[in-house]
């Protein structure tokens, strides 16, 4: 959707502002040519180090610098020469050195490779690596953003209700597209959106994603952030559903008001105290859908609150926002708005149509077996990897 005309862009060099002293460790870091480990260069491979990692990168793309880095490795700017866009390479390091990681990995693949919606990370390649049975570097391609929203809230950059909303619209956007696929983000956060200088966004990192494996019952392993982790999990309840990235969304537009977290709990009894200190204390009908008899008496047990209203901790924000924003931060998941519903809001009302929200057009299934030992974790990486290979997938090739 393009933007609307007489809303101010977010200028770039604003938004990177904050991030001053990144950007001249960046300058410090840019890629530089080096020699391939043991001497040995394969066709197809250049070689370059950034930030003390070696990036084996296919020759078709050029690294520019170095952008960010986690606990997943790092990324890089580049640029495709045969088409000369400018893309990302995140280089996950040693992919299959934990189980759960290679996990991880491999359903964000399964993943992205089927989502096709301008408000979702498109993934555009994942490199070919040189040895079937034992390759351990697996490097994603996909579109180059900005910055994230993250970056944006701690920034100087003056946010009006106009940007607030649009942010929230595309957010919503995409996640009904999630939602009618069948998946549950379940870590949304102001670092999982990226944005460009013209303020589009679009969600990333689908590692803790799932699908739905029955009547509303979803896995219930660690999800979410925990300032943006719903009651319903910080309860330890066996059922969840769509509702948790709703509260996520809540907490993230909360931010986008405040400037700050809303709820930035410690722990998670402390995160508890912190939702109740502003919700209030709980009605005997509204938790009800705990089902953790420990988790309910400790609710209960909590110093009575009245509660601080969002319009009193948001004063500037537009009413309609802050009516939203109450009805997606409801502490009984059963009572919260949905996706659709928020979208159909006011608030909404002047970016919404119905007829251009189009949902996916198959759900997708995510089930992956959770005992897969390494080789065989490696094996399905293989052919997920082939699916943007079809040269080497027909022809049923092994490299080297």
């Amino acid at each position: 959707m393009p933007f609307r005309s007489g809303l101010s862009f977010i200028g770039k060099k604003e938004l990177t502002r904050s991030k001053r002293l990144d950007c001249d460790q960046i300058r410090k870091g840019m890629a530089t040519p080096v020699e391939p480990p043991n001497g040995i260069r394969y066709p197809g491979k250049h070689y370059f180090s950034m930030w003390q990692t070696l990036f084996e990168i296919d020759t078709k793309y050029l690294p520019i610098k170095p952008i960010g880095r986690g606990a997943y490795g790092v990324v890089c700017s580049s640029i495709n020469r045969e088409t000369n866009e400018k893309v990302a390479i995140k280089k996950i390091n040693n992919a299959f050195e934990n189980r759960v990681d290679a996990l991880r990995t491999l359903r964000e693949l399964k993943l992205l490779r089927h989502l096709r919606h301008e408000n979702v990370i498109a993934l555009k390649d994942v490199m070919l690596p040189v040895h079937r049975k034992n390759f351990k570097d697996v490097y994603l391609v996909s579109e180059l953003m900005d910055t994230d929203l993250h970056q944006i809230i701690k920034s100087s950059q003056a946010l009006t209700n106009d940007h607030c909303q649009y942010f929230l619209f595309q957010l919503l956007r995409g996640l009904k597209y999630l939602h009618s696929a069948n998946i549950l983000h379940r870590d949304l956060k102001p670092g999982n959106l990226l944005i460009n200088a013209n303020c589009d966004l679009k969600i990333c990192d689908f590692g803790l994603a799932r699908t739905s494996v029955g009547q509303g019952q979803f896995m219930t392993e660690y999800v979410v952030t925990r300032w943006y982790r719903a009651p319903e999990l910080l309860l330890c309840c066996d059922k969840y559903g769509t509702s948790i990235d709703v509260w996520s969304v809540g907490c993230i537009f909360a931010e986008l008001l405040g400037r700050k977290p809303v709820f930035p709990g410690t722990e998670c009894l402390n995160q508890l105290k912190l939702i109740i200190n502003i919700l209030g204390s709980q009605k005997e009908s509204d938790i009800e859908f705990i089902d953790n008899p420990k988790a309910k008496r400790f609710i209960k047990s909590l110093p009575y609150s009245l509660g601080t209203t969002f319009s009193c901790l948001y004063p500037n924000a537009h009413p309609l926002a802050i009516d939203l924003l109450q009805k997606m931060l409801v502490f009984d998941p059963t009572k919260r708005i949905g996706v659709t519903e928020a979208l159909q809001h006011p608030y909404m009302s002047p970016l919404y149509d119905p007829r251009s929200n189009p949902p996916a057009q198959f759900p997708i299934d995510l089930d992956i077996d959770e005992d897969l030992d390494e080789a065989m974790i490696r094996e399905m990486m293989w052919k997920e990897i082939l699916h943007y290979h079809p040269e080497a997938a027909s022809a049923d090739l092994e490299v080297c």
